[in-house]
């Protein structure tokens, strides 16, 4: 028989000091238990209804989009435009080709990588650029005449067929993954954006879809600071800009004085958000997205 105790019962089936049976006690931790997974599992439900609410809003609010690509450059500004990515919580797509910048290296060595590895991992997207920034000259028979500004043979004119030139479009996309980890869009921008209709058909050949720019799309970085003062650019930018342009800048560029990025490409992102613009990458662009979203090929 269970002894009385001033705690109450007492015996095998007590636990000392609390007069409560084992039994009781595990109902009563696996009646917590339970209660504890319910709220949690309530919980859970509320966070997916915030997101779905949160996704839904910015598609709702996202009506005006426009799509901000940088291709490479001497780099020296690089830093400042991922601050600035950073802080206004845009994506944009960037277009990746091994040149030349003011430190001695190329923008694709091993020191920018850990760069590029960061920017893949906010989930920015990436093209190609041609590995020696090759701008395009001429058709020829057989091929396409291109004059490289970057790598060993910088500013001699060369020939590629297809095969050479989606070599040159793939070899910034190898890098691309070597760097980050990641795969690269089939995506290209060729160096002044270019192009012809063999040099195109190249391209195609490998998987390889160009992108160009909107004509208020293209915001100046490139052209002389006498004539084109950082403040006309970005009142023209704002002036002009309409839902659906891709728009182009740079990472650097060697020949123009007043330097862009600084003085314009923060209050450009903020002009355009409070017009009820939103930035998206080329992912998310209707004819574009398909090919962006394409991993590109290797060779």
């Amino acid at each position: 028989m269970p002894r009385e105790s001033r705690f109450g019962i007492s015996g095998p089936g007590a636990v000392k000091g609390t007069g409560n049976s084992r039994r009781t006690i595990w109902n009563s931790r696996r009646a917590r238990k339970r209660a504890a997974l319910f709220a949690l599992g309530w919980v859970v439900v509320a966070l997916l209804a915030l997101v779905v609410a949160v996704k839904a809003s910015a598609s709702q609010s996202c009506a005006k989009p426009v799509y901000l690509t940088f291709d490479t450059g001497h780099m020296e500004v690089a830093p400042l435009v991922a601050q600035v990515l950073q802080r206004q919580a845009v994506k944009v797509t960037f277009f990746l080709a091994n040149e030349r910048t003011k430190t001695g290296g190329s923008s694709l060595d091993d020191v920018w990588a850990p760069w590029w590895r960061e920017r893949a991992a906010e989930g920015h997207a990436f093209g190609s650029h041609t590995w020696d920034h090759d701008s395009w000259l001429a058709d020829v028979a057989g091929g396409v005449r291109v004059k490289p500004s970057a790598g060993p043979k910088a500013g001699a004119v060369r020939v590629f067929d297809t095969a050479a030139y989606c070599a040159e479009l793939a070899r910034p996309a190898q890098r691309f993954v070597a760097m980050t980890g990641q795969p690269m869009g089939a995506i290209f921008r060729a160096p002044g954006g270019k192009t012809s209709p063999a040099l195109l058909s190249a391209a195609k050949a490998c998987g390889w879809a160009h992108v160009g720019w909107a004509p208020a799309g293209f915001l100046g970085d490139e052209l002389a600071s006498d004539r084109y003062p950082n403040a006309q650019l970005l009142q023209t930018a704002l002036r002009d800009i309409r839902s659906g342009d891709v728009l182009v800048a740079h990472l650097g560029i060697w020949s123009r004085k007043e330097v862009w990025a600084p003085a314009v490409l923060e209050p450009l992102i903020t002009g355009l958000k409070a017009r009820g613009f939103c930035f998206a990458t080329l992912r998310d662009h209707p004819q574009l997205g398909a090919a962006a979203q394409r991993v590109a090929a290797l060779k």
